[in-house]
């Protein structure tokens, strides 16, 4: 007599398993507080940007006065606020910005529901645990057209959902099937500089949100939405890794394995920035004039290319976006700051991004997106060459910032977007990982 052989898991079912068995440390109360801070300080200085105060024109104008604000459309804000000034986090192996979408989701829900601290923070370990692990599993070519951070997100943003709803595995199989069924996002806005990588954010960000809720209620969702016929992989990943998204259950959580930026712009141009600002130093060391420089080669990998070879940068946006302004501003500017992307400082980097030739090579061709690497050379007119290479850019787990650091960046971004009293902000976000609760944000 046979028995019959169980079903195996569906992949979000085993992503849920494996992410509420995973220990949560001090250490990770305190790394997640520190992240919590960076997006939070993202969102609160976003608002300082044209498409900011578009977005919180809308939020303001679809609000009912002396109502407390709905978790889905304050994710949604919160996500695209966070997004635009590209400063946000990044999560290298799976190219998404966790930040932007998950502490969004995560900070409305427990604001409306009266979560602490550790709740929140817990919440978010989650999110970024999921965003993550299916960005690892979407492969290299979901990215020439898709914006992982659009499509992955949602997951992460229903994980930690769930985990402040306090929805059994089921309701959470349902919350990840039905946010992963909103997946969308494309690149397509790069062509024009177009706002929609914001609305990118911001809707994952929603969509989690909006899933979870509803799973709350017993809105049932598709629990193969990955590896299904009619499913993500299907549909849009043709070179999926499915079984990266439970591989390594051991792991340490995905958001320590997450890079914090140091420079507002794209993080593909971040290598080229590191190795541009050694290279400024030997140059000024030496007294060698910008003047004399005949070429720079940036040497780097696909996706830089594919995001980031703009020669010429029409706007603060497109030199985000744009290798050749990237190393002409670590070279000129004394900070690679906001101002460094901006219209001045586009005339004056203009004439030496003109010598900028970018090109994909080994190792770090290959290396990517395990690590994201390159190297400058620079050539004289005299003929002398100067090269500096990175493995990996600052902010990256094996050079992180330290904790120091990334108060100093928090503290940038709060004045950049004008908050009263930064430092009370920063010290209650921090104190969330010791059992402080879930500070309110004053957005208008």
């Amino acid at each position: 007599m046979s028995s019959a052989r169980p079903e195996p898991l569906s992949l979000t079912s085993a992503l849920v398993r494996l992410t509420r068995e995973k220990p949560v440390t001090q250490a990770d109360l305190d790394m997640a507080a520190l992240f919590t801070l960076d997006a939070l300080a993202n969102s609160l200085a976003g608002r300082n940007s044209a498409p900011g105060r578009i977005l919180l024109k809308w939020f303001d104008g679809n609000s009912a006065a002396n109502v407390a604000p709905d978790p889905g459309r304050m994710a949604f804000l919160l996500g695209g606020l966070c997004h635009i000034l590209e400063t946000d986090d990044l999560h290298r192996e799976s190219v998404v910005h966790p930040g932007c979408v998950v502490v969004p989701a995560a900070y409305a829900l427990a604001a409306k529901y009266g979560k602490g601290g550790r709740e929140l923070l817990t919440a978010i370990l989650h999110g970024f645990e999921a965003a993550a692990r299916v960005g690892m599993a979407v492969g290299p070519e979901h990215y020439r057209i898709w914006h992982n951070t659009a499509t992955c997100g949602p997951f992460g943003a229903a994980m930690a959902a769930a985990a402040l709803l306090d929805l059994d595995d089921e309701a959470a199989i349902n919350a990840l099937g039905n946010a992963g069924s909103q997946s969308s996002g494309l690149w397509q806005f790069l062509e024009t500089g177009a706002m929609t990588k914001h609305l990118h954010a911001g809707h994952a960000a929603e969509a989690g949100v909006r899933a979870g809720e509803l799973a709350a209620l017993g809105f049932t969702g598709p629990a193969r939405i990955l590896e299904g016929e009619k499913g993500f992989f299907r549909a849009a990943c043709p070179d999926a890794d499915p079984d990266a998204v439970t591989r390594n259950p051991d792991a340490p959580w995905q958001l320590v394995r997450t890079s914090i930026k140091p420079w507002p712009s794209c993080r593909h141009t971040h290598p080229t920035i590191d190795a541009g600002e050694e290279l400024r130093a030997r140059l000024t060391r030496d007294g060698v004039s910008l003047d004399q420089i005949a070429e720079i080669v940036v040497e780097t990998y696909q996706a830089a290319l594919d995001v980031c070879d703009r020669p010429v940068a029409a706007s603060d946006y497109e030199a985000k976006f744009s290798l050749q302004h990237s190393i002409a501003a670590a070279l000129i500017c004394e900070q690679v700051n906001f101002d460094a992307f901006g219209e001045k400082a586009r005339a004056d980097c203009a004439g030496l991004a003109a010598k900028v030739r970018v090109l994909r090579a080994d190792p770090w061709a290959s290396a990517y997106p395990a690590s994201w690497g390159g190297r400058v050379t620079i050539r004289l007119a005299s003929g002398e060459t100067l090269h500096a290479e990175r493995t990996n850019a600052k902010g990256d787990p094996e050079a992180p910032l330290s904790k120091q650091d990334m108060i100093a960046k928090a503290k940038m971004l709060l004045t950049h977007g004008k908050v009263a009293e930064p430092d009370r902000l920063i010290d209650a976000i921090l104190d969330m990982a010791t059992g402080g609760e879930t500070p309110a944000l004053n957005l208008f």
